[in-house]
């Protein structure tokens, strides 16, 4: 009974369960979910008997879409102190030394941001954060050169209120884990995701979850393709706060490794996961030079841009949409996964660096809401985010060589791929470390499989530099 699962998971996580429907009662999709549910959260405990109307009216009041910053402009102009709900990332300016903030509603990057503000919020320094943000127009306060000129936007953050919590403490989850089954865990996971568990088959669900894999391990590059509307990018634009989604379109060295006139960190400097979602759109400047970049990055987790070198735990995620069919064995894609691609992505040595393939086709599509959505609780988001967060720190890829052995002619990148995502299903199932023979199979099913599928791939495109080959395994003990 989903009423018993939901009772479980409010008297096992206490404050860190929220209701995950009452985020989708008002109208609040323009927002990241782990801010909608934070704002929900919050409304519905000070103002139970009208905390609907008082949530809409408060995001009608404070969030402007990016198509509205000129209105946005002229308040600030006319009234001088505009309050906004937004995200906020900051950056250094190395030449003065001060801050300066990238405001999305605006389409401003030099925004004045206060010391204080930046030092007592690091984080947005790193990725940005989501808060309730107090904008000063004041064109008398900003610095400017010897000649007079403007160094810096006339806007100010004076006042910034984060809507995320900073909490990761992983014995939440650990403790808790020890009170539910494994099929009732993975139920626990894809209500916090925001879904209806009751809609999907268990491989099915674990499919879902396995879209969690680059958000818990670092340096992992995984594919996936499927119809459209099944929730792929609704999961990774939702469940974290360290995701980029990348849409289509041309994307430059700047953007996604380094910019060297800002000197700031691009995408995958900064954030756990990078997602290029309808890759068959997405073009590169300079694609050679980028490519090269990009495989050798995926293979070393070092990046580089002219005198700029680091290294990044940032995954990689490449996503396109297929068209789909029946047949005896399942719904399997109709075109070939190759041509789904750009150009330049068409070769085996960057198709080799993919960990594995997720078979999105699987998955159905998100129907009507009162059918897929949730309809109870699950694990509060930005806490759950905060938690994938710091799983990263921890890698169980080495442990798993005690309990697993990998068979057949395998690559030293076969068993790189299959030990991380073995390494992130077990985070993500079994936060406790406790789990049985059997369920380690079913894990270790799923690994090998979709790096099966890469391991096909790259046997069509070059079949006598990749023999056919079935990768198999078997457990210790």
């Amino acid at each position: 009974m989903s009423s018993d699962l939901f009772a479980k998971i409010r008297r096992y996580f206490g404050d860190y369960a929220t209701d995950k429907n009452i985020a989708s009662v008002v109208e609040l999709s323009k927002l990241p979910r782990f801010v909608a549910e934070y704002l929900a959260t919050y409304f519905s405990h000070k103002y139970p008997g009208d905390w609907e109307r008082r949530l809409r009216e408060f995001v009608s009041e404070y969030y402007y879409d990016v198509g509205e910053k000129e209105l946005l402009k002229s308040r600030l102009v006319e009234d001088k102190v505009v309050r906004i709900l937004d995200e906020l990332r900051v950056w250094v300016e190395l030449g003065s030394g001060e801050y300066r903030g990238i405001i999305r509603a605006l389409d401003v990057s030099d925004a004045v941001v206060p010391r204080e503000i930046a030092n007592a919020y690091p984080i947005t320094m790193v990725t940005g954060a989501w808060g309730l943000l107090t904008l000063v127009y004041d064109p008398s306060k900003i610095p400017r050169n010897r000649r007079g000129e403007a160094l810096a936007s006339p806007i100010i953050v004076s006042e910034f209120k984060p809507l995320q919590t900073a909490s990761a403490d992983l014995n939440v989850l650990r403790e808790a884990r020890q009170y539910f089954t494994f099929e009732e865990w993975v139920d626990v996971l894809v209500n916090t995701l925001g879904l209806n568990h009751e809609i999907y088959s268990l491989r099915q669900k674990l499919l879902i979850l396995s879209r969690l894999i680059p958000l818990v391990e670092e340096n992992v590059n995984l594919m996936e393709f499927g119809p459209r509307a099944t929730g792929k990018t609704y999961t990774y634009r939702n469940v974290s706060a360290y995701t980029r989604i990348i849409a289509g379109g041309l994307i430059s060295p700047a953007a996604l490794i380094y910019n060297l006139r800002t000197g700031m960190p691009g995408e995958i400097a900064v954030r756990d996961c990078v997602v290029f979602d309808e890759i068959s759109r997405v073009r590169f400047q300079n694609p050679d030079e980028m490519m090269a970049k990009l495989k050798d990055y995926m293979e070393s987790s070092q990046f580089e841009r002219g005198r700029q070198k680091g290294s990044s735990g940032c995954s990689l995620v490449f996503m396109g949409n297929v068209e789909v069919e029946k047949r005896p064995e399942g719904y399997v894609p109709v075109e070939d996964l190759t041509y789904e691609l750009p150009k330049f992505m068409r070769e085996s040595a960057f198709i080799d660096r993919i960990h594995g393939v997720l078979p999105g086709w699987e998955i159905p599509k998100i129907g009507r809401s009162k059918a897929f959505l949730s309809k109870g609780y699950g694990i509060a988001s930005d806490y759950f985010s905060e938690a994938m967060h710091t799983m990263r720190k921890i890698s169980y890829a080495t442990e798993i060589e005690k309990y697993v052995e990998l068979q057949g002619s395998i690559t030293v990148r076969d068993e790189k791929s299959v030990k991380k995502t073995v390494s992130a299903l077990l985070k993500l199932l079994f936060p406790d470390e406790a789990f049985d023979k059997k369920e380690l199979k079913q894990v270790v099913e799923i690994a090998v499989e979709m790096r099966q599928r890469v391991r096909d791939w790259l046997h069509k495109l070059s079949p006598e530099e990749f023999p056919l080959n079935t990768l198999s395994f078997s457990i210790r003990g």
